[in-house]
């Protein structure tokens, strides 16, 4: 019989489960909001809006009306967070993080779905994410308001917002707040490295060209300056080498250039560093490392380097001609003032010349041998 005059009245019975939510609306406007059990609603009249609190944000086209229309309604099944143009709000739900609201944004939740915890971070004082809170974000996978920077060993980064200048960063890994803001890192190198001019042309003062190869040892002592005094201080670097030495090598000759290969002109180097130090570099060492000349030119200073080495050969040997001419007349003078020395020497020949023949005859016999080696001793 119930049931009868349920189908004559036009009432429907409609059960909610725990996980859902249904906005009920009679003619257009809105009736309440129905929680899990069995209900009666005229269903040629009513109106349901079904949600389903597995997916807790709330998101209807009755969104708006419901706020202006009901907001008893609004009190005791939503929970509404706002946040402000500098402010950041982390969602927590049952304690862990469920998502990250950016400035000036809006979500609705199911409160049935939480419970809703709300922690606001204020970023107008300062962008960076706490460590304990971005391992946090990090954990639930909810990093897509954070910016990530990592500075290695050896460098300093940059840090500039909105293309203002903020601040230095030291090695480590960096995190900000990279929300409704355009933060950039710019990596700088604060170790000692190696700058080469390499195939600069100069003309010497005898008027010569030739190349030469330039290498200058610097660092970065004020990354802020070296980034801001000029567009790239490494090519302020290879300009400042190539002005100064091309004035000072070219006063030169081509001699005292080859002379003083491994050094570079004082008053260069010293205008060098002065000016790199005004952008924020340290200049050391610098050197020149290569000449080079023009295959002309390379070829008539190897026949002048020939014929000087010639010259100095015959020189050594003229001299040592000398020496022993000398020596030979020293000899003769000493046979002539004792015949005992130059019979001496005969004898020596004599021993020189019998060991290459196989046979010697003597002519006087052994009585005339001896007595001629007598004679000789007397």
């Amino acid at each position: 019989m119930l049931k009868f005059m349920e189908r004559m009245f036009g009432i429907q019975r409609i059960t909610v489960q725990e996980n859902q939510r249904l906005i009920a609306l009679n003619k257009g406007q809105f009736m309440g909001i129905l929680e899990p059990g069995e209900h009666r609603v005229r269903s040629k009249e009513m109106r349901m809006d079904v949600h389903d609190l597995n997916t807790p944000e709330f998101t209807s086209p009755l969104s708006q009306a419901l706020f202006r229309e009901r907001p008893d309604l609004v009190e005791m099944h939503l929970t509404e967070v706002r946040t402000g143009e500098d402010e950041i709000a982390i969602i927590l739900r049952d304690g862990r993080i469920k998502g990250v609201l950016k400035p000036d944004s809006r979500r609705v939740f199911w409160t049935d779905a939480g419970p809703w915890t709300i922690e606001s971070v204020d970023i107008s004082a300062s962008l960076d994410v706490d460590a304990g809170l971005a391992k946090r974000l990090t954990r639930a996978g909810a990093t897509e308001s954070v910016a990530a920077f990592e500075v290695t060993d050896g460098f300093v980064g940059l840090m500039s917002v909105e293309g203002a200048f903020e601040r230095v960063l030291q090695p480590g890994t960096h995190r900000f707040w990279g929300v409704g803001r355009k933060i950039t890192v710019k990596l700088v190198d604060m170790r000692w490295r190696s700058h080469d001019v390499t195939g600069q042309e100069i003309l010497t003062a005898d008027r010569v060209t030739l190349r030469v190869n330039l290498a200058a040892d610097f660092r970065v002592t004020d990354p802020v300056l070296a980034a801001t005094a000029v567009k790239d201080f490494e090519e302020a670097l290879h300009r400042a080498l190539q002005f100064a030495f091309r004035k000072t090598l070219g006063a030169k000759t081509l001699d005292q250039l080859l002379g003083e290969k491994v050094s570079v002109d004082a008053e260069a180097a010293d205008q060098v560093r002065a000016e790199m130090t005004a952008v924020g570099v340290e200049v050391g060492a610098i050197s020149l490392k290569d000449v080079i000349l023009p295959g002309e030119m390379r070829d008539i200073l190897n026949g002048v380097v020939a014929a000087e080495k010639e010259a100095e050969a015959n020189v050594i040997r003229r001299r040592e001609e000398t020496n022993a001419t000398r020596s030979l007349l020293n000899t003769a003078k000493v046979m002539a003032e004792n015949p005992v020395m130059l019979r001496l020497k005969e004898l020596e020949a004599l021993e020189v010349i019998a060991g290459k023949v196989e046979r010697l005859t003597v002519n006087s016999g052994t009585d005339g041998l001896m007595n001629d080696l007598v004679r000789l001793r007397d």
